[in-house]
């Protein structure tokens, strides 16, 4: 009995020191960037402003842009990115695929590579004279070159072609790992029953992997949230503030701008709040319970 207690306390301890760790690093910072919303400066100059930096949220013309270019950069990323990596999942799922391992490696590569390092390539690719437009213009696809970088709507699009090369062999792991789970009995027992490929896909493949697809897709959401690498390397958030992401404004309120620490801790918290509206959603959209 008292050998058991000894290990129960070990398996406590364990427990205590995880429970410590996130606390200190991950609580204690948002509690203290909650104090640090209702004031303003940097640094030991910090003063009380009480809610002036909340109300200022609401005539922020800066945050307003942010705001609608992150959720043009979820609304339209997140869901292709996740229907190609299903689809690559369940292509190279297929045990009578040759170099089926090659092509998952190649796939799943850009989710190890740099970001800054990719970011500046994609930003030499679509530049001026880089090899898109050079490409396009042999091909006798536009006349003259395409201001990608320069052009807010393009520059959009070059972010978005971005973020969708390097996280869609991140997420088609996930798929592939729960796809290799499914019994191939269910498939057989479909096939024969007169479905098609598609209908397998819709009745059995999608179901089987509901709870995968919710876990990629929130996941997803918070990380194009958090976006700052793409658009900082790629745009630099311009031209203007046409592709400055939410992450990106914080950056700049904290250390480009006057630095004003509050204001930049208020804004963080609109990322707050949105991961957890849209996860409320997704989860009752999934269906959901626990």
């Amino acid at each position: 009995m008292k050998q058991l207690t000894n290990k129960n306390n070990i398996g406590w301890l364990f427990v205590l020191i995880s429970v410590v760790a996130i606390t200190l690093f991950y609580f204690y910072p948002m509690f203290d960037a909650f104090l640090l919303s209702f004031q303003s400066g940097m640094g030991a100059n910090l003063e009380y402003v009480g809610l002036n930096n909340w109300s200022r949220l609401l005539n922020d013309p800066t945050l307003r842009q942010a705001l609608i270019n992150t959720m043009t950069y979820l609304i339209i990323q997140v869901p292709l990115m996740i229907v190609l990596a299903l689809f690559f999942s369940v292509i190279l799922n297929d045990p009578d695929l040759k170099f089926r391992g090659f092509f998952r490696t190649a796939i799943f590569l850009p989710a190890v590579t740099s970001l800054v390092a990719y970011s500046v390539i994609f930003k030499y690719m679509f530049s001026i004279d880089g090899i898109v437009n050079q490409l396009l213009l042999n091909l006798n696809f536009i006349s003259e070159p395409i201001a990608f970088i320069s052009d807010p709507f393009w520059a959009k699009v070059v972010i978005i072609l971005a973020i969708t090369w390097r996280w869609t062999g991140y997420n088609m792991i996930f798929y592939l790992s729960a796809l290799q789970n499914i019994d191939r009995s269910i498939y057989e027992a479909a096939r024969i029953d007169g479905a098609n490929s598609f209908q397998q896909f819709i009745q059995i493949t999608i179901p089987m992997l509901k709870p995968i697809i919710l876990f990629t897709t929130i996941t997803s959401t918070i990380g194009t949230l958090q976006l700052f690498d793409e658009v900082v390397n790629i745009t630099s958030g311009g031209p203007g503030i046409q592709t400055i992401s939410i992450s990106q404004y914080i950056y700049d309120l904290s250390f480009k701008y006057t630095p004003n620490f509050g204001y930049a801790a208020t804004v963080s918290y609109v990322i707050v709040i949105l991961v957890v509206i849209l996860s409320i959603i997704q989860f009752k959209v999934a269906g959901e319970k626990e």
